[in-house]
């Protein structure tokens, strides 16, 4: 905004130490103070700080980020998902088979790990928003991570620790259930363990991506270009990190046991730890911005207090903090927006109120801060769905596996498939799919973000929707060729391979749609949130696993009825059960998910940053809608 400053009262003049608020004019770093000072903290809260939390010179700005910062970020993540994979595949049958736990008590625990892992990633991002830092908090629990795989190890190792009478226990026994079960004191030490590698991935899932991107120059021209071959690169780690879960872990625990398996975990695990700290000197880091929950709990609060008050029909008497600095630590100002409006009675200021109480009257970037948050929670909600059905193929589609021909590959192996076709999508993208796409949207990159995220919801569609196609085939196949009670016996005549289509479709959905979603949060987000906005997607994620229990034990109650002998559509004998009718249900879920997912992106605006108006002011004050059209105006820039 290019209004005039107004005049400072005079006592403010008097004291210059004290912050004063003035009304919203031009107290946005102007264009051409961002020339002179590109990094200088007069100019912006996003200011790269060195470990310390001091400014960095030009000198340190040279030597520092790039690339091969994030290299090393991105190895940690490739660690931190092999073993999150690794133990989602592993530890129902290492419950089963050593702990002597029912198959379906084992997949609830191995669910609640799952659940508990990404929804707790609300606190890692809080405490790197609000304390530590991204640096620190990823420091502080990939350690943690560490400590909780060698526990398992020693778990894995420990006749102590395992449940007695392993020799006595076949697999035949372990089916009926006839198995000595484990000492209470050795399940909570097996809980302990695991809920601490749960705990760990909380600390460091919503940090790596935002903390790896913090590593790029974001005044530069390519920035745009350069954030989103990141977030593909980083999804590449995670996806090289399942890779290696569904395929050498498999291979080690089938030939050297199940301490070599997590032991390699954690061997794992630690040299990753090892590479993020040496490349301690190449990080660039940004200040933490004080409690995220506070300064909402503040806007709320404030606007509570006010709701009273009319609504301001415009920015004029909203009050920030005068000149260049922000009122949030970490956050360049942010400009007034017209959504959300009954939360702008925060920043209005009334007669005899204290401009320095946050509890009463907060700054217009504060409440602007709240107001991002709030839009990108349904933009994130609408993913809960993919990961439902990303969790209910995790187990579901193995059963089905075990009655079908595998051609001699292990059953474990089955998931490698979609990693596979992420793999193919992300080295085409930038070659095939992106300029195909252009031709359609106009978008520079193919596809805008959202444009991105719903392509990915539709073809989850496509893949549940062909994944109850398939199992009504496989089921009717069973039937017809006495095949009814052999629900552990694969059937020779039909292939495993037909379940690739479910496989690769889930994949590409995945890759759509949480790339692209993790480059969104980390650019709308507030620049003092961005961990905290990157939880949302873990979040989400967790929800999911979450969810897919509750359905799945809401349908084996509403269709199992064990007096007149009907089993459930989950029934364990996949051959008698419906998981058909399961996955028909999802398809109907995920198609109303998608519709309302429509709905939000069309009335989404892209949040316009102050760098947008420096390459392009055409674009000033108008945003510009998410699928109606697609380039949003941070693309625009590059």
């Amino acid at each position: 905004m290019d209004e005039p400053e107004e005049s400072s009262p005079a006592p403010a003049a008097a004291t210059p130490k004290k912050k004063t608020r003035k009304k919203l004019s031009s107290h946005f770093l102007g264009d051409e103070d961002v020339e002179k000072h590109p990094w200088s903290p007069e100019g912006t809260g996003t200011t790269p700080v060195d470990i310390r939390g001091s400014a960095m010179g030009p000198a340190e700005l040279a030597r520092t980020g790039g690339w091969v910062a994030a290299g090393f970020i991105l190895g940690n993540e490739m660690a931190e998902r092999m073993a999150y994979y690794g133990l989602s595949v592993n530890m129902v049958i290492f419950m089963f088979n050593v702990m002597h736990r029912p198959f379906a008590a084992s997949a609830n625990a191995v669910n609640n790990f799952l659940g508990i892992s990404q929804a707790s990633s609300l606190l890692g991002g809080f405490l790197a928003d609000a304390y530590l830092g991204r640096y620190w908090t990823i420091a502080a629990f990939t350690t943690l991570y560490l400590l909780g795989l060698v526990a398992l190890t020693l778990c894995a190792t420990m006749p102590e620790l395992q449940a007695p009478g392993q020799d006595d226990c076949d697999g035949f026994a372990r089916l009926l259930g006839k198995c000595q079960q484990p000492r209470p004191w050795q399940m909570a030490y097996l809980y302990a363990a695991l809920y601490t590698t749960a705990l760990g991935a909380a600390g460091i899932r919503p940090c790596v991506s935002s903390f790896g991107a913090d590593q790029l120059e974001e005044r530069s021209p390519a920035y745009r270009r350069r954030l989103d071959r990141f977030f593909n690169l980083f999804y590449l780690a995670v996806t090289v990190g399942a890779i290696a879960a569904f395929t050498l872990l498999v291979y080690v625990q089938r030939n050297h046991g199940w301490a070599a398996a997590f032991g390699a975990l954690a061997l794992g695990m630690g040299a990753s730890n090892a590479l993020f700290f040496l490349g301690t000197p190449l990080y660039r880091h940004r200040l933490p911005g004080g409690s995220p929950l506070t300064r909402v709990a503040q806007v709320l609060v404030a606007a509570y207090r006010k709701r009273a008050v009319m609504t301001p029909r415009s920015s004029v008497g909203l009050y920030e903090v005068s000149g260049a600095r922000s009122a949030v630590r970490g956050s360049g100002k942010m400009e007034h927006t017209e959504q959300l409006r009954w939360l702008d009675k925060a920043a209005v200021m009334l007669q005899g109120e204290d401009p320095n109480d946050p509890w009463r009257v907060c700054t217009v970037t504060q409440v602007e801060e709240v107001k991002m948050m709030v839009r990108l929670a349904p933009v994130a909600a609408c993913t809960v769905m993919l990961s439902v059905v990303l969790t209910e193929f995790l187990t579901l589609s193995v059963q089905q596996a075990y009655t079908l021909n595998t051609r001699g590959l292990p059953v474990a192996c089955m998931p490698v498939f979609p990693c596979l076709a992420i793999l193919l999508l992300l080295a085409l993208y930038y070659r095939a799919f992106a300029p195909l796409a252009r031709r359609f949207t106009g978008h520079p990159h193919g596809a805008s973000q959202l444009q991105r995220v719903g392509l990915g919801l539709l073809l989850s569609v496509l893949s549940v929707a062909w994944a109850g196609l398939f199992e009504r085939y496989r089921r009717g196949y069973a039937v017809r060729h006495g095949f009814l009670p052999l629900f552990l016996t694969p059937m020779p005549g039909l292939s495993a391979y037909w379940l690739l289509i479910q496989y690769c479709l889930i994949g590409l959905a995945e890759v759509f749609c949480l790339v692209a979603l993790l480059e969104f949060l980390y650019q709308e987000a507030p620049d003092a949130m961005r961990s905290l906005a990157s939880a949302y997607a873990a979040l989400a994620g967790g929800l999911g696993c979450f969810f897919a229990t509750a359905i799945n034990t809401a349908i084996d109650s509403i269709t199992g009825d064990v007096v007149n002998g009907r089993p459930s559509w989950l029934a364990q004998n996949i051959n008698v059960g419906r998981f058909d009718s399961l996955y028909w249900l999802l398809a109907v879920l995920s198609t109303i998910n998608l519709i309302v997912f429509i709905y939000i992106a069309n009335n989404y605006s892209y949040r316009i940053k102050h760098a947008d108006h420096q390459h392009d002011t055409n674009n000033q004050g108008r945003p510009i809608q998410g699928l109606g059209n697609s380039i949003d105006t941070t693309t625009t820039t590059t």
